[in-house]
């Protein structure tokens, strides 16, 4: 029983907790590239390749491109902070999505459906404090990086509001794709090999698209810095990794579950700007992360309660059934007789 609880709750918990750390970390590289020069167009196609690459093996042992072109081009006109801050849009999408698709129920008196709703709310609200208040210092640091929620330099306002929709579109685009994973997944429970056929399609659309458009041929040469970094490590867990891991936590706790740990990117974000940056750390971090796992907890455990009541319910039916069949059996021992 207690197995069964890990794996159903505690290690689907960890695993998301680290494919946000792994998208947040893509992120920061990816802006940090793109200030080199590095193309997104160039960056889409080698993470796909080379995420191809990597499952390609792992499909045979065990059995978005719009979005992702939509993210990356609206982190490289604004941040990456800006970009998990957006991010904070996809429980709500997913939701809508869900209730219109008829897999979340939603009875508003039901207080599963309260805790759900409320819990979503909570957690936006509480990233959203991260990122627009800022509040006494904590930690203070003389380090200054352009990779904050101000314009970086060089970046003008329409530019900025132009990434800032770009990455709303693409968590759109996102919230759907795991709508359509989900369905996916109940016809065909093989999360590595749907990851590898998305992205060997991916990769097969992304490749002429990117060469035409990117025409510059030496933008595809790889430099031996930062660049070259970015791009393995998006292809080796940006994309395969936290796919993989994504499609599993569909598969096992449907879209709104995977969905709702969106919001923490940016406390993970802000927390990566402390350690590796040596951004400051503000109260208004610390006060958005408290209300954003007080969100967490009430999604997670109206979910929990949820689940246990569909488990009480399949019980009780298949109790109820075994209970008859002596009965029956018995009035026809005695009709015989």
């Amino acid at each position: 029983m207690a197995g069964r609880y890990c794996y159903e709750n505690g290690l689907p918990f960890s695993a998301m907790v680290t494919a946000e750390c792994t998208n947040v970390g893509l992120n920061i590289l990816f802006k940090a590239s793109s200030l080199k020069g590095l193309s997104y167009y160039v960056f889409v196609l080698y993470m796909y390749a080379i995420s191809t690459l990597v499952l390609l093996p792992l499909a045979f042992v065990f059995r978005g491109f719009s979005g992702q072109l939509c993210n990356y081009k609206g982190i490289e006109f604004s941040s990456a902070t800006l970009a998990s801050a957006i991010s904070n849009l996809t429980p709500a999408f997913t939701f809508i999505l869900a209730v219109i698709f008829r897999m979340e129920n939603l009875a508003l008196r039901c207080p599963i459906t309260q805790a759900k709703i409320m819990g979503t709310i909570v957690s936006i609200s509480g990233a959203l404090v991260v990122v627009f208040y800022k509040g006494p210092t904590i930690i203070s640091s003389s380090q200054s990086t352009s990779l904050s929620l101000n314009s970086p330099q060089g970046t003008s306002e329409t530019q900025w509001v132009i990434g800032g929709l770009l990455l709303a579109a693409s968590n759109l685009l996102f919230s759907g794709w795991y709508i359509v994973q989900t369905q996916v997944m109940k016809i065909y429970p093989a999360e590595i090999v749907v990851v590898f056929l998305y992205l060997l399609c991916a990769t097969i659309i992304s490749a002429p698209v990117c060469l035409i458009v990117e025409g510059n041929l030496s933008a595809w040469r790889l430099r031996p810095d930062i660049t070259l970094v970015a791009i393995i490590y998006s292809g080796f867990f940006g994309s395969s990794f936290s796919s993989v891991i994504h499609t599993w936590c569909l598969h096992l706790k449907g879209p709104v579950y995977v969905s709702i740990f969106k919001p923490l990117s940016i406390v993970i974000a802000a927390a990566m700007g402390v350690i590796f940056l040596g951004d400051a750390l503000y109260l208004g971090s610390i006060m958005g992360a408290i209300i954003l796992s007080i969100g967490f907890y009430g999604v997670i455990w109206a979910k929990a309660k949820e689940e246990l009541r569909q488990d009480y319910c399949s019980a009780s039916l298949g109790s109820s059934s075994d209970d008859k069949t002596p009965l029956l059996d018995s009035y026809k021992f005695e009709d015989v007789e």
